[in-house]
């Protein structure tokens, strides 16, 4: 009984632990405290590092200007200059060029047409002459037609050929002329000496047949004739004839111009 006793009593003086909670506006006080130390802190250390020569921030270093930009931009400029100049000059010059085609095509036509001119006055000429010596113009008895003009050219072309000549009938004209021509071409080929008649093309393909004409005062007869390249042509032969007859009333040979 007396250990009962005692044992209660011990445990009725043990000493209880207390626990005492801290108020809620007292931590968040605490809390701001702490909060403005670190900042007065932060602050207090920026200021020292900035006194000390410290840069806020580390900049990027500079490029150094150098005169590269400016120097491209003058070339770039010149380059364009000069590319429109060429482009203005060849503009020009296909003018010129064009210009000059057509003034040597002028200078070659009027060249042409002064060469046909002077062919012309001179036919004239001697047609005029011609005429003005029919009168005294020697010839046998009874002829009344007399050949003037007589030419043979070389054409343009190859193996090209022109002849051409001017038929008058002088004296007493009371009717018309009527007869024919027979033309001969005088050429020599691969060695050998060749004679080939002319005709009209207009009247006949038959190598025989004659080229009639038929006049009062004058005829002028001229055409082209064709022969090989390679022919050597030395003169032309005409005959006239009169109408029923065989016997030619006029010769008359003309040699190639030159």
């Amino acid at each position: 009984m007396i250990k009962s006793r005692n044992k209660r009593h011990k445990m009725a003086a043990a000493p209880a632990a207390v626990r005492l909670q801290t108020p809620a506006h007292v931590r968040w006080a605490t809390l701001a405290i702490l909060l403005v130390a670190a900042l007065i802190l932060s602050w207090s250390m920026y200021d020292a590092g900035r006194k000390a020569g410290i840069p806020d921030r580390i900049e990027p270093p500079r490029e150094e200007k150098t005169e590269t930009g400016p120097e491209m931009e003058r070339l770039s400029q010149l380059n364009a200059r000069l590319q429109q100049e060429n482009d203005e000059l060849r503009i020009k010059m296909a003018g010129l060029d064009q210009q000059l085609q057509m003034d040597q095509a002028a200078r070659l036509d009027i060249a042409s047409q002064v060469k046909t001119l002077q062919g012309e006055n001179t036919r004239l000429k001697e047609e005029l002459a011609f005429f003005q010596n029919l009168g005294s113009a020697s010839g046998k008895a009874g002829q009344r037609i007399s050949i003037g003009g007589l030419k043979l050219e070389k054409g343009k072309l190859p193996g090209e050929y022109r002849y051409s000549l001017l038929l008058v009938q002088s004296g007493v004209r009371g009717k018309d002329f009527h007869g024919n021509l027979e033309l001969a071409v005088n050429f020599q080929q691969n060695g050998e000496k060749m004679v080939q008649p002319l005709t009209s093309s207009e009247t006949s393909d038959d190598s025989s047949k004659k080229l009639d004409v038929s006049f009062r005062f004058y005829r002028r007869v001229e055409s082209t004739f064709w022969l090989a390249p390679d022919a050597i042509v030395d003169s032309l032969q005409v005959k006239v004839f009169e109408k029923g007859e065989t016997q030619a009333r006029l010769m008359q040979t003309v040699n190639l111009s030159l």
